[in-house]
Parts: structure tokens; sequence; C-alpha cells
């Protein structure tokens, strides 16, 4: 036994180091991202003893299909991202639950109720009901390593991928963890725990042509009363009957619970941490109480189902949709307090008299030049379409730039911008960052150069995902120029400029030029991001994105000013 101070996010990454998983994946994504940070930085203490496998995916959907790839050949997999980041990986997903799995293969998705970081507060418990496979939702940092140890181990059991669903305020929160020692240790072998691959099943499991896929679906189906037997007699959902008002709490809700009733047993209440939900569970508590209060961070998932079309006759069910509890936005303890009429005062109370301060750019962050001269040399050409794209860029949409008219989903700004085109809009300018490029911005501009769109593209290389932490970037300095020769594009209006305020006119004049170029043109503003240099001296190491490279992702570029 071991007890760490852990993020919520840093438990769940240590359940499955200590789970003997052969790799992480992911693609950056706040509230997710430190998951698979806390499994590299793991890896890079052990070095090669750690026998784990991390390197950043290009997007959500190659990281679930890596960690897929991984299973099958044998090794356990984790794979982590963010709730939007399921959208992009949900083809695989789907289809992975028809096909099952080898080696364990646990998803954690971490939500984002309240948008800290998102464009919507969408709730990750409809997924895994969509593909009809099992959910864990901690609701503590306990929880939440016990869990994805347990979820690992659940899915070697029914052959099918398990998904842990984590939000922001248990990923981004401290709490003591008691770890445990890891499969290795605990089977008495002290080399890797899956240092052997596990048996290969039929592979014909894997091959959905729709023979296959139809045997293997009805598999799917058969085994769902398994998987709700297996949520009624979970430990994870525990009901007590007491007084006539019930509590449903799921996750994170059922800590807001406990505070708000201050240990108080007068309430009947189920707390649920595991899905598909104990249908037999909830029928006892409704049929013992008069009055049911589900309290969930998210959607009201449960509270829906609970009411169906029609209601429960004879019972009064409140939450989120009757207005107990805001319908938006995520838990707190003073609302869930409210909800159940307790005297709960928050002991963080907000200072008054504080200016508002909006987000902002880094100082001497290079997007800021990079818009000048964009905003400068579009405006004498009319009221130019701006389609900018996911990254901390979006906060081009600002004063002094209001260069940002849109910001929808992750490589949507190309897409967008051709759609533009063929309305006949003119001018019609993009913004995209290098790492969101090469998660889904690639495919869009392939189409815009078959076309010869009359758009043009900023590709801004600031050689990192800046917004997540400056993880590193795969496509940054000439890798980038040459993805984008590659896909079609006139390497005539291909350029690369450096967006600094001695280089400006020289930018702007070479902007406009594009931008009345009845064609595509690819802009790329290089320079690194401020936080790669100050990693840069931290870690004093050769640049990791390819051999030769001068990009930046480690060490600035020759010549680059941060």
């Amino acid at each position: 036994m071991n007890c760490q101070l852990l993020l919520g996010d840093e438990a769940a990454a240590q359940g499955a180091i200590d789970a003997g998983i052969g790799g992480a994946f992911s693609y950056p994504g706040t509230p997710a991202t430190e998951i698979f940070e806390a499994v590299e930085e793991h890896v890079r203490r052990q070095g090669d003893a750690a026998g784990i496998s991390v390197l950043w995916s290009a997007n959500e959907k190659v990281a679930y299909e890596e960690a897929l790839g991984m299973s099958y050949a044998g090794k356990r997999a984790l794979v982590s991202m963010k709730h939007v980041g399921l959208n992009v990986a949900a083809d695989p997903f789907m289809s992975s639950a028809i096909t099952g799995v080898n080696a364990g293969l646990v998803l954690v998705v971490a939500d984002d109720p309240g948008m800290h970081s998102s464009q919507n507060e969408q709730d990750s418990r409809h997924y895994a009901e969509f593909a009809q496979l099992p959910l864990y939702e901690p609701g503590n940092q306990q929880e939440a390593y016990d869990q994805v140890r347990a979820a690992f181990d659940e899915s070697e059991a029914i052959g099918l991928p398990v998904m842990v669903r984590m939000v922001t305020r248990l990923c981004h929160s401290r709490s003591t963890v008691t770890t445990r020692a890891g499969a290795a240790a605990e089977s008495g072998d002290e080399s890797s725990a899956h240092a052997a691959l596990r048996p290969r099943p039929d592979y014909n499991d894997w091959v959905l042509v729709p023979t296959n896929a139809r045997r293997r679906f009805r598999r799917l189906l058969d085994l769902q009363p398994q998987l709700l037997r297996d949520s009624e007699q979970s430990s994870w959902n525990r009901l007590r009957l007491s007084g006539t008002r019930g509590i449903i709490a799921a996750g994170i809700g059922s800590n807001y619970v406990e505070e708000a009733l201050a240990g108080s047993t007068d309430d009947s209440v189920l707390r649920i941490g595991r899905y598909p939900l104990p249908a037999a569970l909830i029928r006892s508590l409704v049929d013992h109480c008069d009055e049911i209060v589900v309290v969930e961070d998210g959607y009201p998932f449960i509270e829906r189902r609970l009411n169906g079309i029609l209601g429960v006759p004879g019972k009064a069910v409140r939450g989120r949709l009757s207005g107990d509890l805001p319908l938006d936005g995520e838990l707190t303890p003073d609302s869930v307090a409210a909800a159940l009429g307790a005297a709960f005062v928050s002991p963080a109370q907000p200072l008054a008299g504080l200016a508002g301060r909006p987000p902002q750019l880094c100082k001497g962050c290079p997007h800021a030049d990079s818009f000048k001269a964009i905003v400068e040399a579009a405006a004498p050409l009319g009221n130019a379409y701006m389609f900018s794209d996911v990254g901390c860029y979006a906060l081009g949409v600002l004063p002094p730039f209001r260069a940002v008219h849109s910001c929808v989903d992750m490589g949507a700004s190309i897409s967008m911008a051709f759609g533009a085109v063929q309305a006949g809009a003119h001018p019609v300018v993009c913004t995209i960052g290098d790492s969101t490029f090469a998660h889904s911005g690639m495919t869009p501009l392939l189409g815009a150069a078959r076309a010869n769109a009359n758009m043009t593209v900023f590709v801004l290389d600031n050689a990192a995902v800046g917004m997540t932490g400056a993880q590193e970037s795969l496509s940054c300095g000439e890798r980038l120029v040459e993805i984008i020769r590659g896909l079609g594009v006139d390497p005539a209006h291909i350029h690369v400029i450096e967006p600094l305020a001695k280089h400006h006119q020289a930018n702007v004049d070479l902007i406009r030029r594009e931008i009345e170029y009845p064609g595509l043109s690819v802009v790329i503003p290089r320079r690194a991001c401020i936080h790669v240099k100050r990693q840069a001296k931290v870690r004093q190491a050769e640049p990791t994105c390819g051999a030769g490279c001068t990009c930046g992702t480690v060490a600035l570029p020759a010549g680059a000013t941060a």
C-alpha cells in the first residue's frame, strides 16, 4: 500500500499503470490531458523498465484505434480524451463494442460541465448507453484509481471495452489516494506484468463484414442481461433505505450529497458509480420513497430515464429538469445543498469588487502578430469572412483583433471556409493551429486544393499544442510545409512568414497579395510558442518530432524569436 496526493486525472493514470498497461494513447484536451501526462512522467522516471509505450496521437480517433490495436495484439491499453474528443473517436468506439477486445481496453473520458474549456457540456454517459458498454463513474480520486483498475479486469472478463467517465471538478482537484502494488508484483513476477502477449482469439471477430458483424452484434445483445446483473451486484452501486425522501447520487454528486447531509441518515440514498443503471435498485428506492431527488453532474441522464414519458405516478421526481438544480453548468456543493434544503455554506466565498479579466493571449504570443497582419491586410478588401478553429488562437475573437468569426470544432475552419467559397463569399480566410491541422485539418485542405478554392488558409505554426500545455505537435516546421505541398497546394502560393513586429509591413503586403489571388493560398506564420522556449531550457533536449527537423517542438527553430 502507498498513499499519494493525486489529481483525479493522476489517480486514473496510476490505476492504469498498476493494472499493467502496455501503452497509453491520447490527444491533448482539457480536462483529460493530465491522464496521459501522468503515464508519460512515470515512463520518464522508470525508463524502459516501465514497459509502457507513450506517444501522443494525431487525434482521438487515431488514439482509440491505436489502443484497440494494442488490445488485439494482446497488451492492455489505456486511451483517454475529453468529451468532444469522443465525438472524433465515435466511429471506432462504436464498432469496437461489436468486435470486442483481447487484452483489456479502458477508455477514460473527461466531461466538462460548465464549459470551462470546451464548446459544449456533452454528457458521455449517452455514448456508453449508445454502444451498450459498461461505464464507471467515480465520485472521488480514490474511486478513480480503483475503478480504472477494476475496469481493466472487467474488460478482459467480458471481452469488451469499458468506459470510465470523469468530470472537470474531479479531474483537476487533489486528494489522498491509497494505491496497491502493480499487477506484476501481485502475481509475484518481477518482470513486466504483460511481457508476454495474450493469445490471439479468432481474428474473424475483428473483421466487420456483414456476416461477422451480425454475429458479433448478437453477442453484444446477449451480454446485456449479464452487464445489468453486474451493475445490480456492483459494490459501486449502494442502496440505503431509510426515510421517505430518496436521493439518487451519481459520481461526484455523491460527495456533494454527503456534505449536504452532514452525517444524517434520515434520507434513503442510492449511490450510483457503475452503469448500465441498476434498475432493480432504483425500483426499490422508488417503491420505498414518496419523493426522489436526482443529483448528477452533466445532463439529466438518470432523471430523464426515471421520468420516462409519463413520469412516476404518485411520486415527485426533482433534479435538473424540475429546476431544483440548475439545468446547465456543473454541480456545486451549494446548489446540491439548496436542492436538499440543507444550510450548507461553501467555505470559498467570492471576492467582491474585482474587475473582470477576460482571457487573453499570453504576452509575447506569436498569434498576436499574426492576427494584426491578417486584419490589416484584409481590411481594404471588404468585409472578410474569418473562420477559425479550436486552440488558444480562438482568443483572436476578442479586441483588439476581432479576427475570429467562427470556432465550432477541431478542423472546422478549413471546411467551413471552403463551404463559404462555394456560396460565393469573398474574401475568405481561415486560421488553424499546426496541431489542429494535423488533428483534422489536412482532410478538408485536400478538397480545397483539388478545387483550387478562392480562399487563404493560415496555419499558425507555434510548434506546440499551446492551449493544453505545449505538448509536441506532429506537423510543424519544414514537415508542415511538405505535408501542405503533398496535399496538392500550388507551391507558388505556400508562404512561410515570421510573425514579428519588425516584419509587420512585409507580412501585410504578402498576405494581401495572397487574399487577392483567385485561388487557394496557404500562409504559415512560423514562430515558436513562448512556452516551448521555457520547456527547451528545462529539457535541454533535441527536437523530438523527427530526424533533422528544426521546428522547435522542444528547442526553438534557428532564428526564431519568442
